[in-house]
């Protein structure tokens, strides 16, 4: 009589031979977002490889870096200590900064009073801000150009080559949509919170800052890097308020650089892209914790 021995490792292979799916059926069900996934990274990091590779490169054009990193070189970062490019980064930090927190500061504000409060106007309050949001900003230039020269006449600080008076344009603009989207999330907080709050002896100026406003952060930290973002990059405002060279920002100083066909300088100009792009992926990296987390889950048992 002949006994085969069988043992535990080649019934684990068996049965892992048995149970793997085949080639044609994992493409078809997940290999082939794998492969839209890989061709999306690669279309998403090559122009940043290129602008990388431009800024290395001594040639000043772009076109002499179609062979990436062929020179490597840091003569043009070097080059920007010789220009106005850290006085237009720090003034894009500047306007930037201050446009995020006074967004986060005032849309908070009208959002939590549109979500707790029950007032005469509300409803058309609230359609107002929905309409607003469908026009961008852009659109009323000329208007805010004829303003800021009106408007410099009386108070010279918000007239024109005011970074104060940029600071409110993009206040202004950027308070309808951002007040809608915390709307949104304010409801999302239940009003038992405010209610036992409330009892507790706290007022609404107490429940708001103490309370609501963590329950809230990962909102409020999207509504700040949006708003840090669309202010870090903007031009055709920017462009149309700031007039003289030191007050410009990051943006429009660089397009100063290539505007001239002639005498464009785009290995200077992608050296300071490069620098201006650090700040955006910093916060960004920074406030990630606070997107994707969901702080109102389990705030109220029962």
């Amino acid at each position: 009589m002949v006994t085969t021995d069988v043992t535990p490792s080649s019934r684990t292979a068996s049965r892992g031979d048995t149970n793997r799916m085949p080639r044609s059926r994992w493409f078809a069900e997940l290999g082939w977002r794998h492969l839209v996934g890989v061709i999306a990274v690669a279309y998403a990091l090559f122009p940043i490889v290129y602008v990388i590779s431009a800024s290395l490169s001594e040639g000043g054009t772009l076109t002499g870096s179609n062979d990436l990193f062929a020179e490597v070189s840091t003569a043009n970062y070097e080059a920007l200590g010789g220009t106005l490019f850290w006085t237009w980064l720090a003034n894009s930090l500047q306007i930037a900064i201050a446009t995020g927190v006074g967004t986060v500061l005032m849309g908070a504000a009208a959002a939590y009073a549109f979500s707790r409060f029950r007032f005469t106007g509300r409803r058309a309050g609230l359609t107002s801000l929905l309409i607003i949001q469908m026009f961008p900003q852009m659109l009323a230039f000329v208007a805010i150009f004829l303003l800021l020269i009106t408007l410099g006449n009386v108070v010279p600080a918000l007239g024109l080559n005011s970074k104060l008076a940029l600071i409110a344009v993009y206040l202004g603009g950027a308070l309808g949509v951002n007040t809608f989207l915390m709307y949104g999330f304010f409801n999302t907080v239940p009003r038992e919170i405010d209610e036992a709050a409330k009892i507790d002896g706290a007022t609404h100026a107490q429940t708001y800052w103490t309370i609501i406003l963590r329950l809230v952060t990962p909102i409020l930290a999207v509504v700040a890097l949006l708003s840090f973002i669309s202010t870090f990059g903007e031009f055709i405002i920017a462009r149309l308020v700031l007039q003289s060279e030191r007050n410009w920002t990051v943006a429009v100083g660089l397009f100063g650089w290539v505007s001239a066909l002639l005498e464009a300088n785009w290995g200077l100009f992608a050296a300071g892209a490069v620098i201006s792009a650090l700040p955006v992926l910093l916060l960004f990296l920074f406030l990630q914790k606070y997107i994707v987390g969901g702080l109102t889950a389990g705030a109220v048992k029962g």
